[in-house]
């Protein structure tokens, strides 16, 4: 019992907590306004073209939070707050997205292995909780093994592919820090909301490894008890 709360109790609160982290974080910097009052679009271009970026689209997309940078079909796509808002969370999150812009520009190797590691993730992440509940009934039963194995590689997977996310993702907030004050689209005194916001953002990312870890433990736990049965 006290294996399962530290493996899968513990990291699913830490879980909880990286969210209300990052949506009180967020909200609380969404309603501080920059003084340069340049929106979250204007702050990524702005970002992308220092860098010698000029053939990435910006777009609009909806919903909140759901900003990100699509590096196959060149798109960086902001929020509705952050492409037109000038807050200071606006700013943090469009500058950090032209940040994956920029690695994808510069060929930073731990993106591009993130990229080449992206279908297979997307499929195991599709199989590994069906496969992994599937197996935990059928334990005692030679399928059940073999279930649990296919859910052990699975996690296997997506645990790399978290551990490969988080220097990209810091990588990213670095970049985009450093990018906003050079090009004084925020001034120093400004940059403790920025932080704070992309840093909340980044122990989403942390928490998602610890996760997905505790599971791969618990399920090779399982398998090293079947086997000594």
């Amino acid at each position: 019992m006290l294996i399962w709360i530290i493996l899968i109790i513990i990291p699913m609160l830490f879980g909880l907590y990286a969210q209300f982290r990052i949506r009180n974080a967020y909200a609380r910097n969404v309603e501080i306004p920059s003084r340069g009052r340049i929106s979250g679009r204007e702050a990524a271009q702005a970002v992308m073209e220092s860098a010698g970026i000029h053939d990435v689209e910006i777009v609009q997309v909806p919903g909140e939070l759901t900003d990100h940078y699509d590096p196959m079909n060149k798109r960086l796509a902001l929020s509705e707050h952050n492409y037109h808002g000038t807050s200071l969370a606006a700013l943090g999150v469009a500058a950090h997205e032209a940040g994956h812009a920029i690695q994808h520009k510069v060929g930073y190797s731990m993106m591009t292995l993130r990229q080449s590691m992206a279908p297979a993730t997307q499929i195991a992440a599709g199989v590994s909780n069906f496969v992994m509940i599937l197996g935990i009934f059928l334990i005692s039963s030679s399928i059940g093994g073999t279930l649990l194995t296919i859910g052990a590689v699975a996690l296997g997977v997506i645990c790399l592919f978290q551990l490969v996310t988080l220097p990209v993702e810091f990588d990213a907030s670095r970049r985009a820090k450093a990018q906003l004050v050079t090009l004084g689209i925020v001034d120093r005194d400004e940059m403790p909301g920025v932080n704070e916001t992309l840093n909340a953002a980044a122990l989403t990312y942390v928490a998602a490894f610890v996760a997905a870890m505790g599971s791969l433990i618990h399920i090779l736990m399982l398998l090293s008890g079947r086997r000594e049965e």
